[in-house]
This record gives C-alpha cells, sequence and structure tokens, in this order.
C-alpha cells in the first residue's frame, strides 16, 4: 500500500509533464520527423528521474527545500544574490512560457468541441484558474483533471500500438541520437516538455516527510509511465498523413478508436491545459516563497504570493487573448524551458554535493553524479546549440558551427565542474 501510495503521490510530477506542450511537441516531432527524434524523449525521461531524485533527496536528507537549500549553500554577498536572482528569473520565465502554452493548449481543446471565440475562451480559461488559485481549492480540482489527462494519455497507448510502426525504426529512433536538418528546436522542445525546471522545486516540495526508498519508486513509476505516453503520442503524431494540427490529431485518434476517442482527446487536451495551468503560476509562487520565505508577505493569501502567480497567469492569459497560434508558440515556450534547464540542472547538482547542506547521507555517490553530469552535459549542449542558433537568426548570420557550438559547451562545462569540484570538497565545520 505504501508503494501505492508513492506512485499516486508523485504521478502528479508526471501530469505536471504531460500538458499540452507534450501533447504539441511529440505529436509535431513525430508529424515532422518520424520516430527520428524518439531519442530525445528516452535521454529527457531518464534526466527527469535522475534530477528529481537529486531535488526530492535534498529535502528527504536535509529536510529543506530546494529554494532553502540553495539559499543555504549560496548564502551572502554578491554572489549569494546573483545565483538566487538567476534561479528565481530561470523558473518564473519558464513558468511565464509555459502558462502561455497551457492557456493556449485549453483553448485548443476547448474548441474543438465549442464554438466560442478564441480570447472569450482565454479569459473564461484564465479566470477559472485563477478562482481555484485565489479560494484555495487547488488539490481537489488538479486530482479531478489530472484523472481526464490519464485517461486521453491511455488512449495515445492504445492508438499507438494499433499503428503498428516498425519495431526496427523504432528502436533505432529511441536509441540513436540524431537531429534532421530543421529537427533542432523541436529535440529541445521534447526535452523541455519533459524535464520541467519548476518541476524540481515541486518534487522537492512533495518529499517533506516521505522516505527516500518510497519515492524513488514513485518517481520511477510515474516518470517512467509519463515517458512512455510521451513517446506514444509522437508515435501517433508519426502516424499523421500530413502536417500536425490538433483537429488531424483528434481524426486520427477517432478513426482508429471511435468516435468516443476524438470527444476525449478534445476534454483531455482541455483538461491538461487547464490543471497546468493551475500548477505553473502555483509552481512559480511557491519557488519565489522558498528562495526568498524569510521575509514577509509571502503566505498563500499574501501580498507578494499573489503578486508572483497573478503576473505568471496573466502572461499566458495575454497570449491568449491576443489570438497567437497556439503550435509554434507551445513549440518554442518548450524550447525555452530546454535552455532555461541547464541552470537549474548546474545548481542542482553543485547542492547535491554538499555535505554542509545535504550531509554525508544525502550526497550524490559515484553512480548519481555520472547520472546527473550527463543529463546536465547534454541539456547544456543542447541549450547552447539552441541560443547560438536563435542570435544567428537574430542577426541574420548563418547558424554557427559546430567548432564554435563545442567551444561555448566546453567553457559551460568547465564552468560546472569547477563548482561541483569545490563543492564536493568543502569540510563540514
Amino acid at each position: 500500500m505504501k508503494r501505492l501510495a508513492a506512485v499516486a503521490l508523485w504521478s502528479v510530477i508526471a501530469a505536471a509533464f504531460i500538458g499540452p506542450g507534450t501533447v504539441t511537441s511529440c505529436a509535431s516531432s513525430g508529424a515532422a520527423f518520424g520516430p527520428t527524434l524518439l531519442w530525445a524523449l528516452t535521454f529527457s525521461t531518464l534526466a527527469c528521474l535522475a534530477l528529481q531524485e537529486a531535488a526530492a533527496r535534498v529535502t528527504v536528507t536535509s529536510g529543506l527545500t530546494l529554494g532553502q537549500a540553495l539559499r543555504r549553500r549560496f548564502a551572502g554577498g554578491v554572489a549569494g544574490a546573483a545565483v538566487t536572482a538567476l534561479v528565481l528569473g530561470a523558473v518564473i520565465l519558464g513558468c511565464a512560457a509555459y502558462q502561455a502554452g497551457n492557456i493556449l493548449g485549453a483553448v485548443a481543446g476547448a474548441a474543438l468541441v465549442v464554438r466560442v471565440p478564441g480570447p472569450w475562451l482565454a479569459l473564461l480559461v484564465g479566470g477559472a484558474a485563477a478562482l481555484v488559485l485565489g479560494v484555495g481549492r487547488v488539490r481537489g480540482a488538479v486530482r479531478v483533471l489530472s484523472a481526464l489527462v490519464g485517461v486521453m494519455g491511455v488512449a495515445f497507448l492504445l492508438t499507438a500500438v494499433l499503428v503498428r510502426p516498425p519495431l526496427a525504426e523504432l528502436l533505432r529512433g529511441a536509441l540513436v541520437p540524431v537531429v534532421p536538418a530543421g529537427g533542432g528546436l523541436l529535440a529541445l522542445a521534447l526535452v523541455g516538455t519533459t524535464v520541467v525546471p519548476y518541476n524540481l522545486f515541486l518534487g522537492s516540495g512533495l518529499a517533506g516527510g516521505q522516505r527516500l526508498g518510497e519515492v524513488r519508486f514513485g518517481l520511477a513509476v510515474s516518470v517512467g509511465l509519463g515517458g512512455l505516453v510521451s513517446m506514444a503520442i509522437l508515435v501517433v503524431g508519426a502516424a499523421l498523413p500530413g502536417e500536425f494540427s490538433y483537429h488531424a490529431l483528434a481524426d486520427l485518434l477517432g478513426g482508429r478508436l471511435g468516435g468516443w476517442a476524438r470527444t476525449l482527446f478534445a476534454v483531455g487536451l482541455f483538461a491538461a491545459g487547464f490543471t497546468s495551468a493551475i500548477t505553473a503560476p502555483l509552481a512559480a509562487a511557491l519557488t519565489a516563497r522558498s528562495l526568498f520565505g524569510a521575509s514577509g508577505g509571502w503566505g498563500e493569501g499574501e501580498g507578494r504570493f499573489r503578486a508572483v502567480w497573478t503576473g505568471v497567469m496573466a502572461v499566458g492569459v495575454g497570449f491568449g487573448v491576443a489570438g497567437v497560434p497556439p503550435v509554434p508558440a507551445i513549440i518554442a515556450a518548450q524550447a525555452f524551458n530546454g535552455v532555461l534547464l541547464p541552470l537549474v540542472a548546474a545548481f542542482l547538482l553543485v547542492v547535491v554535493n554538499d555535505p554542509e547542506v545535504v550531509g554525508e547521507a544525502g550526497r550524490n555517490g559515484a553512480w548519481s553524479n555520472a547520472a546527473m553530469a550527463v543529463a546536465t552535459a547534454v541539456a547544456v549542449l543542447l541549450g547552447v546549440t539552441g541560443m547560438l542558433r536563435a542570435v544567428a537568426w537574430a542577426l541574420s548570420r548563418p547558424p554557427p558551427s559546430p567548432g564554435v557550438v563545442v567551444a561555448v559547451f566546453l567553457v559551460v562545462v568547465a564552468g560546472v565542474g569547477v563548482a561541483v569540484a569545490r563543492a564536493a570538497n568543502v569540510k563540514r565545520r
């Protein structure tokens, strides 16, 4: 029973990353490149498990949330203030980017079954999500809507089986890293939609009072299932006869499973967007409180806490009211979070190697360090590639050469390595 309870508790993490961004990024990747980018989901699922376990271990062994641990590790001086500002900025910006995709995804789901102008739907979704946050009924709403998202996930799994993709192609796509021409943004989006920076803070909060063995079991099952559903969505997307659209995806599900599956997809997409539209602003506010909670005004009903989640909510509603096309906006948001991920992962790697924060029992072992180092390094590589390409595009320059990408990557990795090595040599006072 304890293990079942652990799976139920940690399913929140899977539900948090299976949102409109996952549906859009995975189905778009499949429609554009077939199973070629499945490897990005294999990597991101394993990286999600490694990083979430580390964030939870910080809390289990130290009694501190991840934000509090970061504050203790980097406390004092200009460097401490800079780290706090960087982490908070990355998480809040990431949540705001996700929120735009959440609102747009919920609107897209609703638009499949009702005929209401998009801007009005965006206002309704944002207003309802703000009401749930304002009255404090978050857990009940998230549980009900997460159940609908889970049923939608089962529909994708069944459809992926019915599509019967060649097994050899699936294995090659899942295990051989290849970035086809024009696929860099989607590869980054697949990582950014699975390894969600704010989920590290959310998972740390969930770990309070838990046992490490139960945490690991619950994470392994829930994150593994979430990764499997994401892969199924990509496989279904690969079966689309043309370019990806929500209507095309709904028609494919309906054609394979019956008309009920089309309606289920619409309801599930709306539920995924609405659930995430509640959790993303809340996660931003909780992160801010964990980093600055020593001062007043951070209670759930107080001004600073409300100001953070209201600001994130306003960004998402603004994109919806403006009528921004959902698919490119959602993919861009996931890619943006993929760029921010290395920053949070690097600071987490430093914290879990510092015995003054997590104690000897909580420190990374050799295998944990290897897993986190690989996850962080690949995230850095994808993030550096994405940033350099974006800069080149903004300056109307050709894409950076592999040599430039590798040089920047090595500089960043060397900096992270030095910081981790220093943390690993810290002695108890």
